[in-house]
């Protein structure tokens, strides 16, 4: 239950601070823009989230995981947002 928790947790985090910081600080980039963008954001947090997982005993692949497709769906929502 608690590795539930924090894999949720982990999306959560994933998905609103790319979001955020891609509304702020990427909208006028141009390679935000490309299909691939939230693909190749996704997968290098969780590669770069994957050692993070060996190590900690509550942090597993899975959540690994979570976290990538979190940041993944950040960019993707973040990029389409409207402007402030």
């Amino acid at each position: 239950m608690i590795g539930l928790i924090i894999g949720a947790a982990a999306f959560a985090g994933g998905f609103l601070s790319t979001r955020n910081f891609t509304r702020r600080r990427l909208r006028f980039v141009d390679a935000v823009q490309r299909p691939a963008a939230p693909l190749l954001a996704g997968a290098v947090a969780t590669v770069v989230a994957l050692p993070i997982a060996g190590l900690l005993p509550l942090i597993t692949a899975g959540t690994a995981i979570a976290f990538g497709v979190g940041v993944g769906g950040g960019v993707a929502s973040g990029r389409k947002a409207p402007p402030e």
